[in-house]
């Protein structure tokens, strides 16, 4: 007798977690939840026209993703600019990044090279903001730039470390947004050639101590960040 594997639907409540997830990270991504401002699940969910319960599933999802703070007897924050987290993450970011990219260089093939290549020139030739999109770059950049950095890292092919890298990645999209937006003058294109360059031609040493740098800018300007007054 032959068994059939049944795979259930998403229920009601799941659908509209993940709606009401969507639609708060779009909103912290954009700067429309400020950093340090309340998440109340009451008001949200009034607003969303969802349960209390959905709402609280969404924000805890969010508080695993680093994009939400839950308080004890406080309820839920966005995050703040001194939040020390940030340069924990940069330093995890910077001594394990640059290790793998020594690895990528060493063990990567032709196929690695075209994908850098290709990775690169999709980060260049997409917009980085969008009207639309308010005032912090566009998701279709900031998904071309984490395929940027990933596949630099993807040579190593080293699976778990990948997975590191995915991890912290994850973990920094929120700053990282504040740190673009709050140093607009920061030439982010020159430092992204210069790693493709030297990745291609095989230098290790120069592609290191440039992804260093790139990782340093980004968390020396959320240092001396302030709320705008």
């Amino acid at each position: 007798m032959t068994g059939t594997l049944h795979t259930s639907a998403p229920s009601g409540k799941q659908m509209l977690s993940e709606q009401v997830y969507a639609h708060l990270r779009d909103a912290i991504m954009r700067g429309k939840h400020a950093p340090g401002d309340a998440l109340k699940p009451q008001d949200l969910a009034r607003a969303q026209g969802v349960s209390l319960a959905v709402t609280r599933e969404a924000l805890v999802r969010l508080v695993g993703e680093g994009l939400a703070d839950r308080l004890h007897n406080r309820g839920f924050v966005v995050p703040s600019f001194s939040d020390h987290r940030w340069q924990e993450i940069a330093e995890a970011r910077r001594t394990i990044e640059p290790v793998v990219l020594r690895m990528s260089i060493e063990r990567g093939d032709v196929d690695w090279e075209v994908r850098v290549r290709a990775a690169h020139h999709r980060l260049v030739r997409t917009p980085a903001y969008a009207p639309e999109e308010g005032e912090h770059y566009t998701a279709a950049w900031a998904e071309a730039h984490r395929a940027f950095h990933r596949t630099l890292l993807e040579g190593c092919a080293n699976p778990a470390l990948l997975d590191a890298f995915d991890r912290l990645w994850t973990a920094s999209e929120l700053a990282r947004r504040w740190s673009a937006h709050r140093n607009p003058d920061r030439d982010g294109a020159r430092e992204h050639r210069r790693l493709e360059e030297a990745a291609l031609a095989r230098d290790a040493d120069t592609a290191a101590a440039v992804l260093i740098q790139h990782l340093t800018l980004t968390a020396t300007a959320l240092t001396d960040l302030r709320p705008p007054g």
